[in-house]
């Protein structure tokens, strides 16, 4: 899918550089995709010893929602390449940069194709059984370092399932539990890093989409329902008019957000995103709504069953160890990510460690 082509900095595709892609569109009926390119660019501002810069781009793999057209990138002076984690979906563009450059920058442009509106699953209606690998099933039920499935996590998860017969009762029941229990705290730096445990142990349920999204697939993995999260980034305004859940310029720099979603034999994957309904009681104007607002009710009841496509999925990744970096592992990987020899850059500070992200809708696939 990805083009080993180089892209000269600042600029954009021409659609010469796409031939031989896939036309998404081409395989639907009009209207039914929209495409959208982003353009990440990153630079080291004090270099020391060998320099790396790693960019997420769009799920490794296609989806019902979600398709990649590619992705091109340039490095100066540096060495850039694209690798792609199948376990968990993860594209990733990294470059090394020597210690002779004095400025290390990598730039990626990635273009993907998103469902129209909405991606979404009746959860009123069943099926035949929707089957998927047993392999992904089993690795979507296992722990992470910070999100583990035993202890506390079990103790809450089965308190919190109880009477739940399927799979969909005891997900719909986490996600309720979620949005009633959690609350968005704007202090968390990020997304918040998602440590369950000590949410649990502490009763602090406060964070961001990093930490109450993971609430809920460790609870569902505890209660044995597969779930993951789905790291990515808003790129458009919400359709709905929620100004929360959009982005209001093409400057999407710190518009990452992650999603979740879980597994029902009847249905497949299941979107949901407890974390944004926490985020439009806190946020959407004037603020600090009752959850009895209609604009809290709606959003409750979209958000388990469905996904509004303004967004990008990056990746299912966890405890991730990026391919030839030097420091320890990172809990998830959806924010650009520098080296040196110094050690890890900070991620969530895009004016020490400069990146700028950028989004535009194209007018066709």
């Amino acid at each position: 899918m990805d083009r080993r082509a180089f892209l000269k900095t600042g600029s954009l595709i021409p659609a010469a550089a796409l031939t031989g892609l896939p036309r998404v569109a081409a395989a639907s009926a009009p209207g039914q995709w929209r495409v959208f390119e982003v353009s990440t660019q990153a630079e080291v501002e004090f270099p020391a010893g060998v320099t790396r810069i790693w960019l997420p781009v769009p799920l490794a793999t296609d989806t019902r929602y979600q398709k990649s057209l590619g992705n091109t990138w340039s490095a100066e002076g540096g060495k850039a390449a694209y690798t792609a984690d199948t376990k968990y979906s993860m594209g990733v563009v990294h470059a090394e940069f020597p210690e002779s450059v004095k400025k290390p920058a990598l730039t990626v442009v990635s273009r993907f194709a998103t469902v129209e509106r909405d991606h979404a699953v009746d959860v009123s209606r069943t099926g035949p059984v929707v089957r998927e690998n047993p392999a992904v099933l089993r690795l979507n039920l296992q722990p992470t370092e910070l999100i583990p499935t035993d202890g506390i996590v079990r103790e809450t998860a089965r308190a919190v399932v109880k009477g739940a017969k399927t799979d969909l009762e005891k997900a719909r029941a986490i996600y309720e539990w979620v949005v009633e229990n959690t609350y968005r705290e704007p202090t968390v730096r990020g997304c918040g890093w998602g440590d369950i445990k000590s949410m649990l142990e502490t009763k602090n349920f406060g964070g961001k989409c990093g930490d109450l999204n993971a609430m809920f697939v460790g609870l569902a993995r505890a209660a044995g329902v597969p779930a993951r999260d789905v790291y990515g980034i808003r790129v458009a305004r919400s359709q709905y008019g929620y100004a929360s859940l959009g982005v209001g310029s093409p400057n999407i720099t710190r518009a990452q957000h992650c999603r979740a979603e879980f597994y029902s034999p009847a249905h497949g994957w299941v979107p949901v995103d407890p974390a944004d309904v926490r985020k439009v009681i806190l946020e959407e104007p004037p603020g600090k709504l009752a959850v009895t607002d209609d604009k809290v009710v709606a959003a409750r009841k979209r958000l388990f069953g469905s996904w509004e496509m303004n967004w990008l999925a990056y990746n299912y990744a966890h405890d991730v160890q990026l391919p030839g970096g030097k420091a320890v592992k990172i809990p998830y990987f959806m924010y650009p990510n520098g080296e040196t020899a110094q050690g890890r850059l900070d991620q969530l500070d895009p004016d020490s460690f400069k990146y700028t992200i950028t989004a535009r809708e194209l007018k066709s696939a």
